[in-house]
């Protein structure tokens, strides 16, 4: 009998477990949903706050640092347009978003977008691929981790912006970029046979130049 009641026992807190790691599975893809649905509407702001940002450097005779904000925003746009994909096959809706943003001088600009390239580097986008790594939503993982490798260079591509510019050195910065349309991966100057990290062959880059 006292083997038969710890038998029972065993068994239940075996399903006890199966139950919450259930529970904890469903609820990371719950969350994942919330948090595609967060970052595109992150990254649709930004692709269209970029190029805002282009004009305005432009306007201040900063025509290479104009050249960097349009590459980044044609990068942005496809990372919005990897979130939106996976969120169609997920059975989800992708939310409509209406930018706001305010457009201030270029070097007010260069340090907005560097604070929020440095919080999706640091924070969000690993946040966001760990859960989505615990609820196993592979295509999620492989949208945020594009956006999150490719923020990363974004972030050390506008400090050097800054610093050229603070220096007055602006003219020194790249005439050219390269973005990779699978994953947005920016190059400037000079771009190699494939993506470093979807591997797309370089003939298929978006030039801006």
């Amino acid at each position: 009998m006292k083997t038969i009641i710890n038998y029972l026992a065993v068994l239940l807190l075996t399903v006890v477990a199966f139950s919450n790691a259930s529970a904890v599975k469903l609820d990371t893809k719950v969350q994942t949903v919330a948090n595609l649905k967060a970052a595109f509407e992150g990254e649709s702001t930004a692709s269209a706050k970029y190029a805002a940002y282009a004009k305005k450097a432009k306007k201040e005779g900063y025509s290479k640092v104009a050249l960097l904000f349009e590459a980044a925003s044609k990068s942005e746009n496809i990372h919005a347009t990897n979130h939106s994909a996976v969120l169609e096959q997920l059975g989800e809706v992708t939310p409509k978003v209406t930018p706001k943003f305010e457009v201030k001088s270029t070097k007010e600009n260069l340090q907005d977008v560097i604070k929020g390239e440095g919080y999706e580097v640091s924070t969000m986008y690993p946040g966001f691929i760990k859960t989505s790594e615990e609820g196993k939503v592979t295509l999620a993982t492989i949208s945020f981790s594009y956006a999150y490798k490719t923020e990363q260079k974004h972030l050390a591509l506008y400090k050097n912006a800054l610093e050229q510019l603070n220096s007055g050195k602006e003219n020194t910065l790249a005439s050219l970029y390269f973005v990779c349309p699978t994953c947005g991966n920016t190059y400037d100057a000079k771009a190699p046979k494939r993506c470093g990290i979807s591997m797309t062959p370089s003939e298929r880059f978006i030039t801006i130049k």
